[in-house]
């Protein structure tokens, strides 16, 4: 059984998260205007497995995981309520 971890947007991911993901988290967190960001919460990660695959999401709700080929892919869950 794989558990899952949290930290917050800017911090090094933990351990826990393959360091395939790494690249395009870093990039995903680059891409946030920082206004965006002004007078909220930090967003947050959240990785989490599904079919023994990592999911990163982060509060806004991109989602950053691993094709079952292994590649990277990105992409936004639309069912968050976040524009």
């Amino acid at each position: 059984m794989q558990l899952g971890t949290r930290w917050s947007m800017g911090e090094r991911p933990p351990a826990a998260v393959p360091e395939a993901l790494h690249a395009q988290i870093a990039a995903v967190e680059r891409l946030i205007p920082a206004d965006q960001l002004a007078h909220q919460p930090t967003p947050r990660w959240t990785l989490t497995w599904l079919e023994h695959r990592p999911v990163a999401e982060l509060d806004t709700g991109v989602i950053v995981t691993l094709s079952p080929d292994g590649e990277v892919v990105v992409r936004k869950d639309d069912d968050t309520g976040i524009s």
